[in-house]
């Protein structure tokens, strides 16, 4: 029985032995809603150690620069919704580096594991212990991902199941589940930053029985391509605006280009 529903035209394509920290250290800001919990996975800026497929076309300079407004936008746009919201950071020694570079009103969480769904795994195993009965993981590579997804995934989440945000290039942009539906299964055995993410991850929630709500298809900005897309879209958006649109206008990035 397929418990698989869809909110887009996409088909199916697309642990460890960590012990929560008990939140030792975190300035925990809790929304209205305090049941709810919005992860951010990001990087710290810096040259070669972030959107390495960009890397190949243009400057290590405005890589740092743009993943920077990357990070902005998305505070801006999704830190203040419903839900509490953390950072989850990497590198761990970056810890001060963080709070001085985006401001130290946000909770702060250091990534932990050996591998992204190690990282995501242990993520969520340390909000639910705090109380918080659904969480969302986003990344930080979709800088117009807007705020109406973000709430969209909470309530279907209400509902029961999971949640997951299909990415344009087979991997996913958001990743969410209940308390009650959360599974580490959902982390093993991916072939991570493949085209089959996505699809991995939906037959396994599938064939554990829990129903999956789909999220519309969203752009990660790792190529080319996707900055073009970015530019061309940005205006029916309402993303024109942003920091990142302004970034790519000053190195000489045009609508069409």
């Amino acid at each position: 029985m397929k418990w698989i529903t869809k909110n887009s035209p996409l088909d199916t394509q697309g642990p460890s032995s960590y012990t929560p920290s008990t939140n030792e250290g975190l300035l925990v800001k809790l929304k209205m809603n305090e049941e709810r919990c919005l992860i951010m996975f990001v990087k710290y800026p810096e040259k070669g150690k972030v959107k390495s497929r960009l890397s190949q076309y243009l400057d290590e300079d405005m890589i740092v620069r743009l993943y920077r407004a990357f990070i902005e936008d998305l505070l801006a746009r999704l830190s203040e919704g419903d839900y509490g919201f953390w950072i989850a950071y990497h590198p761990a020694e970056r810890k001060k580096d963080f709070p001085n570079e985006f401001g130290n009103t946000f909770s702060y969480l250091p990534q932990a594991g050996t591998d992204l769904g190690e990282k995501m795994h242990n993520a969520f195993r340390e909000c639910f212990p705090g109380g918080f009965r659904w969480v969302v993981i986003i990344g930080s590579d979709s800088p117009d991902l807007p705020p109406q997804i973000i709430e969209e995934a909470f309530q279907a989440l209400e509902k029961g199941g999971a949640v997951i945000g299909p990415a344009c290039d087979g991997g996913y942009y958001l990743i969410g589940f209940g308390r009650e539906s959360f599974t580490p299964d959902a982390f093993t055995g991916i072939a991570w930053g493949t085209d089959s993410v996505c699809k991995t991850t939906m037959d396994i929630l599938e064939s554990l029985g829990i129903r999956v709500h789909v999220l519309p298809v969203w752009r990660d900005i790792d190529l080319p391509e996707d900055v073009v897309a970015l530019i061309n879209d940005s205006e029916k958006t309402g993303f024109s605006g942003s920091k990142t649109i302004a970034c790519l206008r000053d190195y000489g990035f045009t609508k069409g280009c």
